[in-house]
């Protein structure tokens, strides 16, 4: 793969027509002055002042930020928000990127879930975080809102992305039924991309393309395993995951790349070394955008890995938000990466 290959590649995602479905998070940043603290008169306390608000969409919000960000034509959120500030507040932030949500179900009896993020403003350190998140089991009449939605949208997109992020069996999005229902929409749609990251469940999907970072791999394949990882228990994670859901599998190495499986064939993406400081906030949602991006558009595993492994190398140079990639900056990080080229081990 040369300059050429790439670009011609990025150009593609401009005709593809994609869902993310999951759980929408609000970012809520609040910039905070040490400068400007009071002493609450009531309690004694430290009364923190907020002298900047920063909201973005977070968690689900955060892959189509990244498909918008690498100019992804038309992008569909599919979820559920509460009819509440934060909700109003998210789907602000979803439009500005272009993101399409008439399915993001606005109801009265669910939070729209949110991190608020405090920051110093002196240093942008971030300071204890304060989640709004639902704990009830999603209502069956909710399940079925989104089911319809899927059956209706699917037959008309090049891909999918599912997230799950809510660690609460059942009160997030991708409830046990609406996991089970895209496994048997996965094997009805074949040519259809379908891609899965789970916190805590990444190992219950099937007939779909899993992505867990290491942890979460080794978590699903070995639960009594303590220490460090190897490279071999990664291999055989990798391994494990492509023969379980009977499609291509992505673990995600921190700084050392992805480790792409199909079956039994293994590929290893090294990742690309950047200068402190980092966030490693929002890496893995980025990869995920990219990698169903390429796929999409026709590239090959490993290609959707690289492109994977130059977009996090990006987002993660960006501090106190959550960052995204532009086909520019992922042109640039190419060249400078790889000046002669790029050889796929796929051919």
């Amino acid at each position: 793969m040369i300059q050429t290959d790439l670009h011609t590649l990025l150009t593609r995602f401009a005709n593809l027509d994609l869902i993310v479905l999951g759980d929408f998070f609000l970012d809520r940043y609040l910039i905070l002055d040490p400068n400007l603290s009071e002493t609450s008169i009531e309690t004694g306390l430290e009364a923190r002042q907020v002298v900047e608000i920063r909201n973005s969409p977070g968690a689900a919000g955060t892959v189509t930020s990244n498909l918008s960000a690498l100019g992804v034509g038309n992008i569909r959120a599919l979820g559920f928000i509460g009819t509440d500030g934060q909700g109003y507040d998210l789907k602000t932030g979803l439009h500005a990127t272009g993101v399409e949500t008439s399915g993001l179900i606005e109801t009265p009896d669910r939070f729209t879930p949110t991190y608020t993020k405090p920051l110093l403003k002196t240093t942008r350190e971030e300071q204890e975080r304060i989640d709004i998140k639902n704990r009830a089991p999603l209502p069956r009449d909710l399940e079925d809102h989104i089911l319809n939605a899927l059956h209706d949208l699917l037959p008309h997109a090049h891909g999918l992305i599912a997230l799950d992020q809510v660690q609460e069996r059942n009160c997030g999005v991708l409830t046990d039924r609406i996991r089970n229902e895209l496994a048997n929409l996965a094997k009805k749609y074949p040519n259809t991309v379908i891609f899965a990251d789970s916190r805590t469940r990444i190992g219950e999907f099937i007939n779909v393309i899993a992505k867990p970072n290491q942890d979460e791999a080794v978590r699903a394949s070995f639960p009594e395993h303590e220490g460090e990882i190897d490279q071999t228990r990664l291999e055989t994670c990798a391994r494990a995951f492509s023969r379980r859901t009977g499609q291509p599998a992505y673990i995600t190495l921190g700084p050392n790349g992805i480790l792409c499986a199909n079956q039994d064939i293994l590929h290893h993406i090294p990742g690309i070394a950047v200068p402190d400081p980092i966030d490693i906030v929002g890496a893995g949602d980025s990869v995920s955008a990219s990698i169903v991006s390429a796929l999409c558009a026709g590239a090959t595993l490993t290609q959707a890995a690289l492109l994977g492994v130059l977009v996090s190398s990006i987002t993660i140079q960006q501090l106190g938000t959550t960052g995204t990639a532009s086909p520019e900056q992922i042109l640039a990080r190419f060249a400078e990466t790889y000046p002669t080229g790029w050889t796929d081990p796929l051919g």
